[in-house]
């Protein structure tokens, strides 16, 4: 059973991978091996667990096994119910087009500028939301600036890489750092600290390349017979009061956490509450039909439930994976192969270009325990990686964020942008994969010497 819940794993992984292919969503092959992986155990309990003297009878380990989920359902749950009100409020910004007060200010269109705008728009805006809904966000405004694929190719490609560097320095902007945080791995203060510099240059350097290529004013989009005629569903001041309280809320998460050590799903639980009440109160004077689709309950219809089932399902499976010991004999595998954390984040990082990384990063947080203070004065200089805000940990966070910009199904946003743009894979592959690698080695490298060597001395 123990090789069983190996081979259902990776089967499953490999039905995740070519789900296009498949026609199969992910979210059903990532609760099949969240189950089925946990039935494995269940049936192998008496051998897989008989390393564990505590545990003598048959019904102990049938015991353990359930006390294990229920410990590993609690951890997810956090992650879970962060996610939904993080995508509650974003959907609801959207919803009033509070993006709007972003994207209607930019006017420029000179090909070089334009880049460099969208880059750091899209890098910022993805910190304080997350890099899927801010790609989701960019792509729909590159419609309205750009009227030539092969250029909004380009600049599609800039947001992919913008909104997973954007992602990886904010405890918010992706799911994977979402998780250390949440986790205890990492602290809000130091990740933005340690890994603004390195993420910022993992997007700078294919910026300063394309720039030398890209020549020559964007031809905008002929504007259609004012189909734009249409009552705006929002007034003003609704659009950027929303908006100024949906990122308010957002921002409020990480104080919210120091100042009360509530768990961070707490205040964002509590932020959705504050705009819950805001919109109902806004919009009670119109009627049913106009307020539906700004009020939350209209909202929660259009959250992407399938992508919360899918890491529910992959959560799941990890933690049979930790329970039976495969992570913990993994974890030992990789130190004895590869020999320091960099470059073990470094393949992980490439490796999420593949693979998707919210599993890897489970996966690494399941293998590695976080060393406790009451540890350091035994632990050894590997084992000091791992304190909270470690090397290991931030470098995680960094490679796990960014690296699946190498390749277009290498991240949510990448994935977002294929199927918004129809961006063809060798395409990407051929034209923004190896901007992307410069741009991943780049800041990687910088997190090395700059916060390694010069710490060292």
């Amino acid at each position: 059973m123990f090789v069983l819940m190996v081979v259902i794993f990776v089967l499953g992984y490999i039905a995740i991978a070519t789900e296009h292919s498949i026609h199969i969503d992910k979210a059903a092959s990532a609760l099949l091996i969240g189950v089925l992986t946990w039935v494995a155990l269940v049936f192998g309990a008496d051998t897989i667990l008989s390393g564990m003297p505590e545990l003598v009878t048959h019904d102990d380990r049938l015991h353990h096994v359930v006390h294990e989920l229920r410990h590993h359902l609690g951890e997810i749950a956090e992650i879970l119910f962060f996610l939904l009100g993080a995508m509650t409020i974003v959907e609801l910004v959207d919803a009033h087009e509070g993006f709007k007060v972003i994207t209607d200010r930019i006017t420029t269109t000179n090909k070089v500028k334009l880049l460099w705008v969208i880059g750091m728009i899209t890098f910022f805006l993805s910190a304080a939301l997350d890099n899927l809904t801010t790609t989701i966000v960019l792509i729909s405004l590159l419609r309205k600036l750009a009227d030539d694929k092969t250029d909004r190719w380009f600049y599609a490609g800039i947001v992919v890489i913008a909104a997973n560097a954007g992602g990886a320095w904010s405890p918010i902007g992706d799911v994977t750092t979402t998780m250390l945080w949440i986790g205890g791995q990492i602290t809000a203060g130091a990740i933005i600290s340690q890994l603004f510099l390195p993420s910022l240059i993992c997007l700078i350097v294919p910026l300063i390349v394309l720039s030398f290529t890209m020549k020559g004013d964007l031809k905008r989009p002929m504007k259609q017979e004012e189909a734009e005629h249409y009552l705006d569903p929002t007034s003003s001041f609704e659009r950027n009061l929303i908006f100024g309280l949906g990122i308010s809320a957002l921002l409020f998460v990480p104080v919210f956490k120091t100042v009360t050590h509530l768990p961070p799903y707490m205040g964002m639980l509590f932020g959705l509450g504050v705009l819950w009440v805001v919109t109902e109160l806004l919009h009670r004077a119109k009627n049913q039909e106009q307020k539906h689709h700004l009020s939350v309950i209209g909202v929660l219809r259009k959250i992407d439930t399938p992508s919360v089932l899918f890491f529910l399902g992959i959560l799941v499976a990890i933690g049979a994976l930790q329970t039976a010991g495969h992570l913990g004999i993994a974890a030992v595998a990789l130190r004895d192969a590869i020999g320091n954390v960099y470059g073990i984040n470094v393949a992980i990082g490439l490796l999420s270009a593949v693979v998707d990384n919210v599993p890897l990063v489970a996966a690494s947080m399941g293998m590695y325990d976080i060393t406790t203070p009451d540890m350091l004065a035994t632990a050894n200089e590997w084992q000091h990686h791992f304190v909270q805000d470690g090397t290991f940990w931030e470098f995680l966070a960094y490679c796990a964020g960014t690296g699946g910009s190498c390749l277009i199904i290498g991240s949510a946003a990448g994935v977002a942008a294929m199927g918004m743009e129809k961006i063809d894979f060798m395409w990407y592959l051929k034209k923004m994969s190896l901007l992307a690698l410069l741009g991943y080695l780049a800041g990687a490298a910088s997190y090395v010497f700059v916060f390694h060597n010069l710490a060292h001395g």
